[in-house]
């Protein structure tokens, strides 16, 4: 598929957490180099950003950042620039608005953890083609529990027939999860707060503006957050 047919030819990779609920294999890597069928985490995530046509992928570092910053310094394919963040962890909403000199409008951004298959088209081709920058700030990317291998929570949201997102309420179960891959304008990161945010508090605000919307994604996800979802997913990638 041609990069032209994208919204966006970067993305940004968040990856400088802490990564306890991996615990004990991050307790001298970071999570992003945790290996799942003999590739690191960050590597299946860059290996999927260049099969769609993304060229360039930004990836910010905290913990054991010389260690991650090491690991990605000589890939070409997607190209990637450093957003540091060795000085203050920034969480999710301050490290994309850090990173905001590097990043065209829109971006894609993604967890450095996410494990997919894709459906018919790559992850990125479906958000580019459901992107409308006029109606959306952000647009996730989200997955019924049928297709979320290795989860057991209650979901994260609800999505009405024209795609618009809204929040799982207390005690209910939510039909689908965020995959940690999304198409971001500029106009989410506006007017943000100061230190370090989760970009949690962008989506409120997109959703009472009604501005936050998803698809749902056609391939297969596993979440792949504890030494426990390794295996199972191993085992299911093998089987294709």
């Amino acid at each position: 598929m041609s990069a032209a047919r994208l919204a966006s030819d970067t993305a940004m990779i968040l990856a400088a957490g802490l990564g306890k609920r991996m615990r004990p294999l991050t307790a001298r890597q970071p999570k992003p180099l945790v290996r799942v069928a003999g590739r690191a985490l960050i590597d299946h995530a860059l290996d999927r950003l260049h099969e769609a046509g993304v060229e360039r992928a930004v990836v910010n570092v905290h913990y054991l950042a010389d260690a991650l910053e090491s690991h990605v310094k000589d890939r070409t394919a997607p190209m990637v620039t450093v957003s540091d963040e060795r000085a203050q962890l920034l969480e999710t909403g301050a490290g994309m608005v850090k990173a905001l000199p590097y990043l065209p409008d829109p971006f894609f951004a993604l967890n450095a953890d996410n494990i997919w298959l894709d459906g018919p088209k790559s992850a990125f081709h479906d958000l580019s083609c459901r992107w409308d920058p006029d109606t959306m700030d952000a647009l996730l990317l989200v997955v019924p529990h049928a297709r979320a291998a290795n989860f057991a929570g209650p979901g994260d949201f609800h999505m009405d027939p024209l795609g618009k997102i809204s929040r799982r309420c207390d005690g209910r179960i939510a039909p689908f999860i965020f995959t940690g891959i999304q198409l971001v304008s500029h106009r989410l990161l506006r007017d943000p707060p100061d230190g370090p945010f989760s970009t949690n508090i962008l989506w409120n605000r997109a959703i009472e503006e009604g501005r936050l919307y998803g698809i749902s994604f056609t391939g297969r996800w596993f979440e792949v957050g504890t030494p426990q979802a390794i295996c199972p997913t191993e085992e299911a990638l093998q089987g294709g």
